[in-house]
């Protein structure tokens, strides 16, 4: 499979080439497409698209069967006699079998080294013995291109604020004759809070279904659950506006670039370039500094070029390794603003100083009797959260574009 992968990405650059060539052509028309070329152009992007989808596909089939052939000879290599029943495990089975009606999972101790990202509710990762907790953080980093960007996440084992110490101001220095007074310049202190919102999801299920299907348990729930606490959550770490919910990144980040005047919102090459440079070095140079948009948005940026003629977008030519776009890694996030005036469509800078706030566990509680009348057994998780810009010097900046 590692070889038809291989095939694929090679093919994936192929179709970009020809994709520059279609938008080169049109170029030196002056901007103007001929006959099919629009159209042509369109489905290569589509095409492009579909080949990310697939090798993402395969690359999690592959890692779900290295994990089934683990745990199958895990599990041969066992001796015959049964282990000690596991505490835990116990537990897990009387709440899905209705025999206890609620079931609270603390933040596991220590770290999970295990790529639970690769996991889904129908294939290897059935075989292997996880946490709740751990896959639905997994299904959570999914749907949110903001936990892809990673920010700086805290973790607590209760919803109590947290008080973060920031500098918002530095000593500076002076020239100073001889025998002059040296001028007192103090450094300014601030800090920030994070709360604890609590999100949450009902799900229900037959009793036939329970009874009679296969499914495994956790993972449909973690699916499930995890994909729409994802969702809720995901919206308010961009747009949030902090009342009684987090605060987004576009919220607090400081506008880099504005654009033309009549563009409609719409960027071009030198302005992604002055948003790039409108982030200091300290903060350009970080690890985690990257892009932010939705697919649309980075369609357009797909197109333009700089002064030299070469495309600032450039596709990755190995798996698991992002795009880049002048040099920088690009996240894309459904919850981003589309562009339009006055519109905040990109964000750039060093993710790492938005920090998300995670409190607690993932709560579990099964009801047969909510819906007793119509025999459905109903299961409802909740997860309490939050989320800020926490340095607003400057770390993180956006491309606005003009209001008119």
């Amino acid at each position: 499979m590692s070889e038809l992968i291989k095939r694929l990405q090679e093919r994936r650059v192929n179709v970009w080439e020809r994709a520059k060539g279609l938008l080169d052509t049109a170029e030196e028309r002056g901007g103007t497409w001929e006959g099919e070329e629009e159209q042509t152009y369109q489905r290569l992007n589509a095409d492009l698209d579909a080949i990310d989808q697939r090798v993402r596909d395969m690359v999690d089939a592959e890692q779900r069967a290295k994990d089934a052939e683990a745990a199958f000879a895990g599990l041969l290599a066992r001796p015959q006699s049964a282990p000690a029943p596991d505490k835990k495990d116990s537990a897990l089975r009387r709440w899905a079998r209705g025999e206890t009606r609620s079931l609270d999972i603390a933040v596991p101790d220590g770290i999970s080294f295990r790529d639970l990202a690769k996991s889904t509710a129908t294939a290897g990762g059935n075989t292997v013995f996880t946490t709740f907790y751990g896959q639905l953080m997994a299904h959570l980093i999914e749907v949110s291109g903001v936990m892809m960007a990673e920010p700086t996440v805290l973790t607590t084992a209760s919803g109590e604020t947290i008080e973060i110490p920031v500098t918002t101001a530095h000593s500076t220095a002076a020239l100073t004759a001889e025998a002059a007074a040296i001028a007192e310049s103090d450094p300014a202190f601030g800090k920030r809070s994070l709360g604890a919102y609590k999100y949450s999801v009902l799900l229900q299920a037959s009793a036939e279904l329970l009874a009679d299907t296969g499914v495994d348990l956790e993972g449909y729930l973690a699916m499930q659950a995890g994909r729409a606490l994802g969702n809720a959550l995901g919206v308010h770490l961009v747009t949030g506006d902090g009342s009684a919910k987090p605060t987004g990144l576009l919220t607090s980040a400081t506008t880099g670039k504005t654009g033309a005047t009549g563009a409609t919102g719409a960027f071009t090459a030198d302005d992604l370039i002055d948003l790039y440079y409108s982030v200091i070095a300290p903060y350009r140079n970080s690890a985690s500094c990257g892009w932010l948009m939705r697919d649309a948005t980075l369609g357009a940026a797909r197109k333009l070029k700089d002064q030299q003629g070469q495309y600032l977008w450039q596709p990755s030519i190995q798996v698991g390794v992002p795009d880049l776009l002048l040099g920088k890694p690009v996240h894309t996030d459904p919850n981003m603003p589309g562009v339009a005036a006055s519109s905040k469509s990109v964000a750039f800078g060093d993710f790492a100083q938005y920090f998300v706030r995670m409190a607690g566990g993932l709560r579990f509680e099964r009801s047969d009797d909510y819906a007793f009348n119509s025999d459905l057994v109903t299961y409802r998780a909740i997860i309490r959260a939050d989320g800020l810009t926490v340095d607003q010097t400057g770390a993180i900046k956006v491309f606005a574009g003009a209001a008119t």
